[in-house]
């Protein structure tokens, strides 16, 4: 199935909470939103900074700039840092991860020549080869400098007939990173633009390919259009050769979903059902079907927190977060289950067959991913915060679900598949084993390595232990430790502690050259906590800690904290935290909440007024995961834990480094303006980087990022290790 949904899923967005004793709130008494927005705004001196483009704003941010690049770029470890950064980044040694069409591997590729990117391809054969013969597909770098933009590839959609090799696809450009794009169709054949092929114009969007010269169609189609997140609520059919504002109206959904997409379902003889998917709010979405010829949408027959997965032997596959007894049949499932019904019989009915359970995960596993392979369906598990790949197969009345055989212990997550191949791209690697690429045969059930990496850091004398911590409601809080083997429990190690918290994302162990160089080669290290809000124990582990639950999400993170001082491990004088988006947020909070716990705070593209996250950019979207400033209970729970809000001047802060993008549409950059204009004015010690290109990730390509990475780890250096040493 192919479904426009990276609003949806990718968004790195999370709250936060603050015992409710510790703040006073903005108000006593709140009679409506529009007089406590209006409150909001007469006392808060720093609106000027939410210009994203105003002179004003971007000349202050330029002095931080300037100010914050001028010491951390002065301190001895930053050269040696950006140097290593730029080389793991952008080394030939990483693993080219691809997609296959037709027996030709696909892949995007950056490097220190090519910075913007080369899309590019080889045979699949040439690419189990060290040195496969690549062929260049599409050179964004040349694209860019022709056609004088500031291009950044967000991706492609592909779409062939099945039987057919005539690829054609809608390529997403953004000016600079943003989420915002332009889509252009690309032909794979001949390896360039369509002439007078399906182009849009700049807006936050979704297309899927209905057929060759059919594409269905959701963007900003003018003025009531898009919701109060900024997305799309129109579906429009649009025929080759015909003008964009002529093209049909499908659905249209309302201003306050948080946006609708189309979505074209793949079955396995070849037919595309056209349909969307109606996201009322950032977890509850109706899933429609356009049949041919008629103009009312048929609505799925199925909950409004599940997600279609695919089609698989004539079943399609829905996972669910939340319970579910089909109406009429004697069954129930349980939130994190994935479960099929006959589709064919779903289209000539119109009603619900019967429903079937193909996996249940237990109490420490979650299921991360579908995929569909050519004679073979593979689930995604998580496994106590690790990942497993099992093989799912139906046998007579029931599913027998058992895992792959895969070389190690480590993490494996499913990198490629496709209902058109027998090949099987997995991922495989841990905090201190480097990637591996395995090729897996769904026919045979072969296990091949394709491609691993020789080790980017020295992880001698290194190991890797999973602890676990008690909450102050007492539920166990899982956290993985990356330390030397005999790390000193006297509390001098310097730590870096990350976490995220939210949205059902995942944090699982994955190898990072970046981080092995510029912090665990130096002794430092590394501990990545598993905190409810996250999807590693299934939709229960993320919905504990919504909206007003949300204080949970922060004791596991303090409770992570304190563990680590309280065995040894390290002391707040050499512990630090770092989160982005979402953990951006977490990062707030933990500053105001326990400003005695660290002492480095990284605070990255976060965001912090959560009286006015529902006005800025994407943020109206979020609201289910956070509340809404315009409820009045959930208002007040937001006014006991908002960053921006309960920053305090006397409070024994550490000093923080915020950083994000003046390109993020997502997130808006005056989250982290505002706050560090408090920390200014307020005559306490910041730093603040803001990248002027790379949306929502801070950086476009990665030169970039490398830099930011330097950055962060001579700030962290510098706070977590002891003067005296020489790292």
């Amino acid at each position: 199935m192919r479904k426009y949904l990276a609003p949806l899923g990718l968004l790195a967005l999370a709250a936060c909470g603050t015992q409710a004793s510790m703040e006073t709130p903005l108000a006593d008494t709140v009679e409506t939103p529009e007089q406590a927005e209006t409150e909001v705004v007469a006392t808060d001196p720093y609106l000027w900074l939410e210009e994203v483009e105003g002179e004003d704003a971007l000349a202050w941010v330029r002095s931080q700039n300037e100010r914050t690049l001028a010491d951390l770029q002065s301190d001895p470890n930053y050269p040696a840092f950006e140097a290593d950064a730029i080389e793991a980044l952008t080394s030939a040694e990483r693993i080219p991860y691809g997609s296959i069409r037709n027996g030709m591997v696909y892949n995007f590729w950056q490097d220190d020549t090519h910075v913007r990117g080369l899309w590019r391809r080889t045979s699949l054969e040439s690419y189990a080869t060290d040195a496969p013969e690549w062929e260049t597909v599409l050179d964004f770098d040349k694209l860019a400098a022709d056609e004088d933009k500031n291009w950044v590839y967000k991706g492609a959609d592909c779409f062939a007939p099945k039987g057919s090799s005539d690829y054609k696809c809608m390529v997403s450009l953004s000016n600079g990173g943003k989420d915002a794009v332009i889509q252009r169709e690309f032909d794979l054949v001949t390896k360039q633009f369509v002439e007078d092929g399906f182009v849009t114009p700049e807006a936050k969007q979704g297309s899927a390919w209905a057929s060759p010269d059919t594409l269905l169609i959701a963007t900003d189609w003018g003025e009531g259009t898009v919701t109060q997140s900024g997305y799309p609520f129109v579906v429009k059919r649009w025929e080759r050769g015909t003008p964009l504002d002529s093209a049909e109206e499908l659905i249209r959904g309302d201003e306050t979903d948080v946006g609708v997409w189309p979505m074209a379902l793949e079955l396995e003889d070849g037919r595309v059902l056209q349909g969307a998917v109606e996201a009322d709010t950032f977890f509850t979405s109706k899933y429609w079907w356009f049949p041919g010829g008629e103009t009312v949408p048929v609505q799925f027959p199925i909950p409004l927190k599940s997600s279609p997965q695919g089609v698989y032997e004539g079943q399609l596959l829905v996972s669910l977060q939340e319970d579910w007894a089909p109406e009429g049949q004697d069954v129930a499932f349980k939130s994190g289950d994935l479960v099929a019904f006959d589709i064919d019989t779903f289209l000539e009915t119109r009603e619900l067959p019967p429903v079937s359970l193909v996996f249940h995960p237990n109490e420490a596993q979650a299921l991360e991913g579908v995929a569909i392979a050519k004679n073979a369906l593979l689930l995604g598990v998580s496994d106590t915060a690790v990942g497993k790949v099992m093989l799912a197969e139906p046998v007579e009345e029931t599913w027998v679900v058992r895992p792959v055989e895969l070389p190690g212990t480590g993490q494996a997550n499913i990198a490629f598949a496709s209902d058109r191949e027998e090949t099987v791209f997995i991922n495989y690697e841990d905090f201190l084993t480097p990637d591996s690429l395995l090729s897996y045969n769904t026919s045979t059930e072969d296990v091949t390595t394709l491609k691993s990496l020789p080790p980017k850091f020295d992880a001698t004398g290194l190991k890797v232990e999973q602890h676990f911590a008690t909450s102050k409601d007492g539920t166990k809080i899982p956290y993985f430790l990356v330390s030397k083997e005999d790390i000193p429990m006297d509390g001098t190690t310097p730590t870096l502690l990350y976490g995220y918290g939210g949205f059902q994302v995942s944090m699982n162990p994955s190898y990072s050259a970046v981080t092995g160089r510029l912090w665990l080669e130096k002794g430092g290290a590394y501990v990545l906590a598993n905190i409810r809000g996250g999807g590693e124990f299934g939709p229960a582990w993320h919905q504990a800690g919504l909206k007003q639950n949300r204080q949970r999400i922060y004791d596991d993170f303090i409770a992570v904290g304190e563990d680590l001082v309280e065995s040894g491990v390290t002391s707040p004088e050499h512990l630090g935290i770092m989160g982005g988006s979402n953990g951006g947020l977490l990062m707030g909070v933990m500053l105001n909440q326990r400003p005695d716990l660290w002492n480095a705070v990284v605070v990255q593209v976060p965001l912090l007024d959560m009286m006015r996250y529902h006005l800025l950019l994407a943020g109206a979207s979020w609201v289910d995961e956070y509340g809404s400033p315009d409820v009045p209970e959930e208002r007040a729970f937001l006014e006991t834990i908002s960053p921006y809000q309960n920053f305090d001047a006397s409070k024994p802060y550490p000093v923080p480094f915020f950083v994000t993008s003046t390109k993020d549409d997502r997130v808006h950059p005056g989250h982290a303006r505002k706050m560090a204009k408090k920390f200014e004015a307020a005559g306490l010690p910041f730093y603040y980087y803001e990248n002027t290109d790379g949306g929502h990730s801070a950086a476009a390509n990665q030169q970039e990022r490398a830099k930011r990475s330097a950055l962060e780890f001579t700030y962290l250096t510098e706070k977590l290790f002891p003067q005296t040493s020489e790292n």
